[in-house]
């Protein structure tokens, strides 16, 4: 058989499973924010990064983790 006549051949590749889907969007998506919601107790409620140390943006005060 001469290489115009072969047909290339076809292998069907299963379907991901959701954990694995759910996986690859997390990494295209650049990975999870790492953020948390604080409440000072100045009554100011913020969203900031997860650390050690957070100070309320409204009055400074050093946030507990």
């Amino acid at each position: 058989m001469s290489p115009a006549q072969r047909r290339p051949h076809l292998v069907s590749v299963p379907e991901p499973s959701p954990e694995v889907k759910a996986s690859r969007r997390a990494r295209e998506s650049g990975g999870p924010e790492d953020t948390a919601f604080y409440a000072c107790s100045c009554g100011y409620a913020f969203d900031a990064a997860v650390t050690t140390s957070v100070a309320c943006p409204h009055c400074g005060t050093t946030q507990a983790w």
